[in-house]
């Protein structure tokens, strides 16, 4: 190679090594400080689309388990004012199988009426009162059910069937005039009262199937969902050992291509000596 003070061919290429040193050391300090191997789509474009793609999928799983979270709220409390309102029936058959006792007197009898009367109020309060977010599933006001979000694509639903327990309709048979004054009217408000306490048991059942299903679909959707966030880490996380290892090597390989640099820049001095005497 040719001594020259114009070109020095040495320096170009030392100085061309260092600076692929520095855009390295510049790429793995960028993935230690951000933890990402890809963070757009210049690092790797085919790896950025699909993570992308997936952590869409992530957002909208996120959509699906509120709207599942708020179907639980909203069957847990119909099953909770169902339980209650079954829990009452127990005690309104207690008082019309006590009023059912020709042998008591008229005063036992109002009593008794009385007690009978409270109790199917408070059914009537427990039913107005069992909603949550201004959805309620046993006072009729919701008639086709409910149609909760079940998968990412908005596809399929899971749907809450409502079970109308107001009084005088077609689980609580029990009506507004039923009575304990008489023993016939006793004896037809116990009959009115078993089937009205079968048919709530039954509704309570229809609304745990419901519950349990909304619950299992919740876990799985926690499952998929932490899965999509596993495989976007797989994608687009960088290994912070490597990365740490690597960062120590450039950093080194840095100094020593400076070092090579500064050498090379210093080989024209040597054609001074050529024209020393």
């Amino acid at each position: 190679m040719a001594l020259s003070v114009n070109t020095n061919v040495a320096a170009m290429v030392a100085l061309q090594n260092l600076n692929a040193t520095t855009r390295g050391l510049e790429v793995t300090q960028n993935r230690v400080s951000t933890g990402l191997k890809v963070m757009g789509a210049k690092d790797n474009s085919a790896v950025y689309a699909i993570a992308q793609g997936m952590r869409a999928d992530i957002g909208a799983m996120t959509a699906v388990t509120a709207s599942l979270n708020r179907a639980k709220s909203i069957t847990d409390v119909a099953l909770a004012a169902g339980e209650s309102i079954s829990d009452l029936l127990v005690q309104m058959k207690e008082k019309a199988i006590a009023a059912n006792d020709a042998s008591i007197d008229t005063n036992a009898r109002a009593a008794l009426n009385e007690d009978f009367r409270s109790l199917r109020s408070q059914i009537s309060t427990i039913v107005q009162n069992a909603k949550f977010d201004g959805s309620n599933l046993i006072n009729g006001s919701v008639t086709t059910g409910i149609e909760m979000l079940a998968d990412a694509d908005a596809t399929s639903a899971i749907t809450l069937t409502p079970e109308n327990m107001s009084v005088s309709g077609s689980i609580i048979t029990l009506t507004s005039s039923t009575a304990l004054t008489t023993l016939a009217a006793s004896s037809t408000a116990l009959a009115l009262v078993n089937a009205s306490l079968q048919n709530v048991n039954s509704a309570l059942a229809r609304l745990g199937s419901v519950g349990k299903k909304v619950d299992a679909h919740l876990v799985f959707v926690g499952k998929l969902s932490d899965a999509l966030v596993g495989g976007v880490g797989n994608l687009v996380d960088a290994d912070m050992a490597i990365e740490s290892a690597r960062l120590q090597a450039l950093q080194i390989k840095q100094q020593l291509g400076a070092q090579a640099v500064s050498i090379a820049n210093s080989a024209p001095q040597i054609v001074l000596s050529l024209f020393q005497g």
